[in-house]
């Protein structure tokens, strides 16, 4: 595994090695000791899948709040997605940018989201698969998220959004006064 620093602290892309031969393909696709140096002592409680059927659709902008700030390790499955996170740490030099990385199942890449970022995905493929590892468990009462499309964001989405969920449609513009959330 190789850990890659993005313009932004803290959010990593991590290559992984995929071995192919005449039989398919093997790849790690954890390593508690090989993440160490971003884990920093947090280990992970929850592992989620998702499967999303139609290109376009965007899931996001999710994050939990303190004490439940969570860090996430995304990977896709199967399929393509454009996957998104955005800084919305208290204080942070790059308080609301975004990076994003196409994650698919032949690039094996890994997006590792910290905590005090939002976090969402657009799918690229029919049928694709995502996994997620998470260091805290979900707590209905902390999760939140902001507009995928909040034009102050300005996310460079590879296809036109679709397909929002009820939840997702609902999040409110990020107010102007906006300095962050506390993790």
């Amino acid at each position: 595994m190789k850990l890659l620093q993005t313009d932004i602290k803290d959010l990593f892309v991590v290559e992984t090695d995929l071995v192919s031969d005449d039989r398919g393909a093997f790849s790690r696709l954890f390593c508690e000791r090989e993440l160490e140096s971003v884990l920093k002592g947090r280990k992970i409680v929850q592992i989620n899948r998702s499967l999303t059927i139609a290109p376009g659709t965007v899931r996001g902008m999710h994050y939990q709040h303190p004490p439940h700030a969570e860090t996430k390790l995304i990977r896709c499955i199967k399929g393509r997605v454009w996957d998104v996170a955005i800084d919305l740490r208290e204080g942070s030099p790059t308080l609301l940018q975004w990076h994003a990385e196409e994650l698919s199942s032949q690039n094996a890449r890994m997006l590792i989201v910290p905590e005090g970022f939002a976090h969402g995905f657009q799918v690229l493929e029919p049928d694709s698969e995502m996994l997620y590892l998470h260091t805290d468990y979900y707590a209905p009462e902390a999760e939140d998220g902001i507009l995928s499309n909040d034009s102050r964001l300005a996310i460079s989405w590879p296809l036109p959004v679709a397909n929002l969920s009820d939840r997702d449609k609902q999040y409110s513009p990020i107010p102007q006064d906006f300095s962050g959330i506390k993790v």
